[in-house]
């Protein structure tokens, strides 16, 4: 049977059938709200939930949602995402290319530790549900994780002792757990690793950014994907700053080493 030259439109809407969002000319909605009804009225954290979930974000979540989204916006150019970021944007592309290239660098080991973080959570909270002790169960999680020869997602820091960025999340989480906001089921969670990391040791292995930001995750309901999902729309904020400064440098093709360190006959001025 041969396809007909024009298919039925009834045919291409279900095949890219779609909860989010409906257009016909004139009319653009939102999970089945005129966008006009949006536009100025609602701000950008809430639209963020609303579009991926389908959910209206009341203010106090959308406020722990704007904070963990503001906080893992940029960490400099020694992260490597940023870094290829302000490389590509000397190469003669194009914003998109330079963000698109940058954010293609995040994955398991460079911006997966939250979603392994909040895995991890999820996991000690379910052996909770089952009966054991949280702070036992901590222990036994950071045990099993550490007899894998791997590190403990989303705790410490290669470069900061304690991160900047760790209290205020969480004061915000406590206080949202004090008013009813949220449970804080994760916020123990990660309390408790904290805690069996820092057992035996003289200098304790705080949360860093990843740990933090799981929480909020994890006290808002998001499955570990989506938490990956989040820091990358996060820290392509970061990217995007980082390409435009470097754009307007002049500089061409800047590699990952200063002319002044590389030896003489790979210097581009040799």
């Amino acid at each position: 049977m041969t396809a007909p030259d024009h298919p039925d439109a009834s045919a291409v809407s279900a095949w890219w059938g779609t909860a989010i969002t409906y257009i016909e000319p004139g009319v653009i909605e939102h999970r089945g709200v005129p966008v006009a009804d949006l536009i100025g009225r609602t701000g950008f954290a809430e639209m963020i939930w609303f579009m991926v979930t389908g959910e209206r974000c009341e203010p106090p979540r959308a406020r722990l949602l704007e904070a963990a989204l503001v906080a893992a916006t940029d960490h400099g150019p020694q992260a490597p995402s940023i870094a290829v970021a302000r490389m590509a944007a000397t190469c003669g592309v194009g914003l998109n290319n330079a963000m698109a290239s940058a954010v293609n660098t995040l994955g398991d080991v460079h911006g997966g530790a939250g979603e392994q973080c909040l895995a991890l959570y999820d996991a000690l909270l379910a052996r909770a549900d089952a009966g054991d002790d949280l702070a036992a169960a901590a222990r036994e999680v950071v045990a099993e994780v550490r007899s894998q020869g791997r590190y403990v997602p989303g705790f410490g820091h290669r470069f900061h002792p304690r991160d900047p960025r760790r209290d205020p999340l969480l004061a915000l989480v406590e206080q949202a757990r004090d008013d009813g906001t949220v449970p804080g089921r994760h916020l123990a969670a990660a309390l408790a690793i904290e805690d069996a990391l820092a057992e035996g040791r003289a200098r304790p292995v705080p949360m860093n950014i990843d740990g933090a930001t799981a929480v909020i995750y994890g006290e808002l309901g998001c499955p570990p994907p989506l938490a990956r999902g989040l820091f990358v729309l996060s820290r392509s904020v970061g990217i995007l700053a980082h390409a435009w400064e470097e754009s307007q440098s002049g500089r061409r093709n800047k590699g990952p080493m200063p002319p002044s360190i590389l030896p003489a006959r790979l210097s581009p001025d040799a």
